[in-house]
C-alpha cells in the first residue's frame, strides 16, 4: 500500500513538473513572438512614417519612393498574417529594404539619407557596384552606376533574388525583378551578371561563381555575352534569351507569404 501512495505521488510530482516545464517554455515562445511583433512594427511604422512625407523630386527619386511604397504596402499584409517569431522577421525584413529604397530616394534628393539601417540578410554577401560600367548583352545595353544618375534610375539595396546575388547599386532598369517576381532566373541570365560584375572590386568574385553554378556552368568565364562587359570574351554568342523586353515590372517580390 505505502509503495502505491509512493508512486502515485512520484507520478503527481513528475505530472506536475511537467505541466509547469511546458507553461515556462510556452510564455517564453508568446515573450519571443510579443518581442518579434514590436519589433516588425516599429519598422514598418518608420517605413510608412517617411512613404507618407517625401515626395520625389528626381526621376532616380521618384522610382525608389515608389519601391518603398510597395515595401510597405507589402510588409503591412505580412504583418497581418504573421504568426510566428520567424514570421515577424520577415516583415522586418520587407520594412527594412523599404527603408533602403527611402534612403536611396533621399541621396538622389541631396538630402540627408538618415540613420544607418541594420543590413539585410544576403546583402553583404552580394556587393556593391563601385563603379559605373555599361555592357551590352545580346545587342541590348544595361549600366550600372554607384550613384544615381539619369540613365540609372533603378535602386536595388542589395541581397540574393532567387539564390543568386545581385549588388547594391544604381541600374538602367530593374534587370532582377522577373526574377523575383518568378522566384527563377530565366536561362542566360548568367551572361549579364558576368558582363555586368565580372573584375568589379566591390563584388566578391564568389558571388559571380556561385551565380554561374546555379545556371549549371562550372567555369564562371566560360560563357561570353557579346558585348563589352569588362573582362569577358566579347567575341560574341547566342544565348536565346532577351532581357530587353517582355517582362512585366509591375509585381513585387516582397507582397504576401502563404504559412
Amino acid at each position: 500500500m505505502t509503495s502505491v501512495i509512493i508512486l502515485l505521488l512520484v507520478l503527481v510530482l513528475v505530472a506536475g513538473g511537467g505541466f509547469l516545464w511546458y507553461r515556462q517554455q510556452a510564455a517564453a515562445k508568446q515573450r519571443a513572438l510579443d518581442d518579434a511583433k514590436a519589433e516588425a512594427r516599429r519598422w514598418v511604422e518608420r517605413l510608412g512614417g517617411q512613404v507618407m512625407n517625401l515626395v520625389g523630386t528626381t526621376e532616380a527619386a521618384k522610382q525608389a519612393l515608389a519601391d518603398a511604397s510597395e515595401r510597405y504596402t507589402a510588409a503591412g499584409s505580412q504583418m497581418e498574417q504573421a504568426r510566428t517569431a520567424q514570421q515577424c522577421q520577415l516583415v522586418t525584413q520587407t520594412a527594412l529594404e523599404g527603408l533602403y529604397y527611402v534612403r536611396a530616394a533621399r541621396v538622389a534628393m541631396d538630402l540627408d539619407p538618415g540613420p544607418e539601417l541594420p543590413d539585410l540578410s544576403g546583402q553583404r554577401n552580394a556587393g556593391k557596384v563601385t563603379e559605373e560600367r555599361r555592357v551590352s548583352v545580346q545587342g541590348h545595353d544595361y549600366a550600372a552606376s554607384p550613384q544615381p544618375t539619369s540613365g540609372t534610375p533603378h535602386y536595388y539595396p542589395g541581397g540574393m533574388v532567387a539564390g543568386r546575388p545581385v549588388p547594391q547599386g544604381w541600374y538602367s532598369e530593374p534587370w532582377w525583378k522577373p526574377a523575383l517576381v518568378a522566384g527563377a532566373w530565366g536561362v542566360g541570365s548568367f551572361l549579364l551578371f558576368d558582363a555586368m560584375f565580372s573584375g568589379m572590386h566591390g563584388v566578391n568574385a564568389d558571388a559571380i561563381a556561385a551565380a554561374a553554378y546555379a545556371e549549371g556552368l562550372h567555369d564562371g568565364h566560360a560563357m561570353d555575352a557579346g558585348g563589352d562587359g569588362g573582362g569577358f570574351d566579347p567575341s560574341g554568342g547566342d544565348s536565346g534569351f532577351d532581357f530587353g523586353g517582355g517582362f512585366d515590372f509591375g509585381g513585387d517580390g516582397g507582397g504576401d507569404f502563404d504559412f
